[in-house]
Order: C-alpha cells, then sequence, then structure tokens
C-alpha cells in the first residue's frame, strides 16, 4: 500500500500524530521526527517510526516519491489499516 506523509523534522520527539485533510496533499498521515532533514536523516528516521507504527521491518517501508519534499510517498507492504 501507499500512504502520503506529511513529515516535520527536528521535533522534540518522533511521533505519528494522526491522519488530517492537508490541502495542498489531500489525505496524509503527519509524522514528526526528532532527525534534522539533511543527508537523508529525516528519511530515515521517518521509515523507522513508520516501521515501528504499523509493525513492520524497516526494509519492507520504501520511500517513492518526495526525497526532498515535506509531503512524501512511502509503500509498505499490503495490510489492512486500523487507524485511519
Amino acid at each position: 500500500m501507499e500512504i502520503r506523509v506529511l513529515a516535520t523534522p527536528n521535533a522534540r520527539a518522533s511521533e505519528v500524530i494522526g491522519w488530517e485533510d492537508d490541502p495542498r496533499a489531500g489525505r496524509v498521515l503527519r509524522v514528526k521526527v526528532s532527525a534534522p532533514p539533511v543527508e537523508g536523516k529525516a528519511n530515515a528516521a521517518l521509515r523507522d517510526v513508520l516501521a515501528r507504527h504499523y509493525g513492520v521491518p524497516k526494509s519492507q517501508v520504501v520511500l517513492a516519491k518526495g526525497d526532498t519534499s515535506r509531503v512524501k510517498t512511502f509503500t509498505l507492504p499490503d495490510m489492512k489499516m486500523t487507524d485511519g
């Protein structure tokens, strides 16, 4: 499945905030990460947070689009979504 994520880097703590409607990107999962947006650190932190949140291995969470954007698309294994 694909998940659109609205990333907030440099947060105090890494956490999944929840689903919301964004006027620019539509329905997105808002996620805060404590990592800075340099050298792929925030993207790696997002992958880790999503893997933990959905209970899948990090290797199965893949950044498909938005490497340098705040709105990113990740692919995860197909599963039933329970939080949105």
